[in-house]
């Protein structure tokens, strides 16, 4: 009997002997990380490294991975929303550019093409004048009036008569001539400062533009 219990005390003692002495030791339980979120103070074993003071627990508020930190370590806005935003005011974006060269092929379209249109506006704004002043009786009031400065009566055969320099034939062909002349000479002209400004530009650099667009 008292060998038996002497057998268990030298177990017992040789089993609290190995703990004591760097034998196999249980994991100490866990436990709950303080509000502050530092580790509280513990007893470690023999030979198990101690963490410095001040290391944060993981899980514990306001540490890596908390529930007061993000899952990247970034902090959240209070209250959880996206930051300010300004949708309803509109940006103006602005360009500089600068216009280096003109090609003289395109420069001479256009300008054909709106020296033609101005030809037949005054081609037509001519022909409406006329028949408005006809109608009015303007040349008939100013062919009597020149007969009487002149004295020559409509039954003379040297009589002045204003409407065979001012007919609608001869007016109309005056003013086709002129719209001739005009689509002739705006092209030309347009085409030629084409040129004059592609050498104007390699020297200045061309004329500088700045543009705007609004969102």
């Amino acid at each position: 009997m008292s060998g038996a219990t002497g057998a268990g005390g030298a177990t017992g003692g040789l089993a609290g002997g190995q703990q004591a002495y760097g034998g196999p030791t249980p994991p100490p339980p866990p436990s709950t990380p303080p509000a502050g979120g530092f580790s509280p103070p513990t007893t470690y074993a023999k030979g198990q490294p101690t963490p410095p003071r001040g290391t944060r627990v993981p899980g514990a508020p306001g540490a890596p991975g908390g529930p007061g930190q993000g899952g990247g370590g970034q902090s959240r806005r209070p209250g959880g929303g996206p930051g300010p935003s300004t949708g309803g005011a509109g940006r103006t974006r602005r360009a500089r550019l600068r216009v280096t060269k003109a090609d003289p092929w395109s420069v001479m379209k256009v300008s054909f093409l709106l020296s033609l249109a101005l030809g037949v506006i005054i081609i037509v704004a001519a022909a409406v004048l006329w028949m408005t002043l006809d109608g009015l009786g303007v040349f008939s009031s100013l062919s009597d009036t020149l007969k009487d400065v002149t004295g020559s009566g409509s039954d003379s055969s040297g009589a002045f008569d204003l409407m065979d320099y001012i007919g609608f034939g001869k007016v109309m062909l005056f003013t086709v001539l002129i719209a001739l002349v005009d689509i002739v000479l705006m092209t030309a002209l347009a085409t030629l400062a084409a040129f004059i400004y592609n050498s104007a530009a390699g020297f200045t650099g061309g004329i500088e533009l700045t543009l705007a667009e609004e969102d």
